[in-house]
């Protein structure tokens, strides 16, 4: 299971997007960056919710066996409690569902605490914070999607950043321990920007398995976030 945010003391983990590997190579491109990355984030996508397809529970367990990082599952699909148990019987650490796709988040939560693994919420970038108001205390992660769903390689929205702080603000102010995630458009400048907003958790696709070392853009934007982080506490 993913770590508490306390227990991390919110330190930024870098969370690779295998969306943007190639995927006849997963195994190789998985140990290409393994040593800069604490997470895999594994984008699930039915074609209804998102439109585009990617894989299902098999891969996933294919996937499991060739790593012993935390799988991180985004599930960006209609109807995501019929998924929960067959993503966490392959393999996943954590189970991400969208606010959007249902009308039961805290069951949802609940659920996926008893399978084992950490639940999380993620929320599209056109869906106010309010929408999470009571599902907050029910999970560990936020994820904050800083492009709209569906496919890699798209441009930052910068808005984002300023959700990212109002998000870190209501959990100090109600006292809630979560890690907050981003995906979208992140690299070397998005990631210290996220950072110094409030995220941990930086979700990076096509800026690591698009770049000729995929290894060192990795350690570059570990780099990046963790200096970010540094300034951060100093200005405390």
């Amino acid at each position: 299971m993913l770590p508490l945010f306390h227990e991390t003391a919110g330190r930024p983990l870098i969370c690779p997007s295998l969306l943007s590997c190639d995927f006849a190579r997963i195994a190789e491109e998985i140990e290409l960056i393994k040593d800069q990355a604490e997470i895999l984030h594994c984008d699930i996508m039915d074609g209804h919710f998102v439109p585009n397809l990617t894989f299902g529970p098999p891969v996933l367990a294919r996937i499991r066996q060739a790593t012993n990082l935390l799988l991180d599952v985004h599930l960006m699909v209609d109807q995501p409690e019929a998924w929960l148990e067959p993503f966490a019987k392959a393999g996943a650490d954590s189970l991400v569902f969208h606010i959007e796709s249902t009308v039961h988040s805290q069951r949802l939560a609940t659920q996926i605490r008893d399978l084992g693994c950490t639940p999380g919420v993620a929320i599209n970038p056109g869906t106010p914070l309010t929408d999470l108001t009571e599902i907050l205390p029910f999970v560990d992660l936020v994820l904050v999607m800083s492009v709209n769903p569906g496919f890699g390689g798209q441009s930052f929205i910068s808005q984002m950043l300023d959700k990212v702080q109002s998000l870190r603000q209501i959990g100090l102010d109600r006292g809630l321990s979560f890690h907050i995630q981003v995906d979208g458009g992140i690299n070397k400048r998005t990631a210290a920007q996220m950072v110094k907003a409030g995220a941990n958790l930086l979700v990076a696709g096509n800026a690591i398995f698009g770049a000729d070392d995929p290894a060192l853009a990795a350690a570059e934007i570990r780099q990046s976030a963790q200096s970010a982080y540094a300034d951060t506490l100093a200005t405390i």
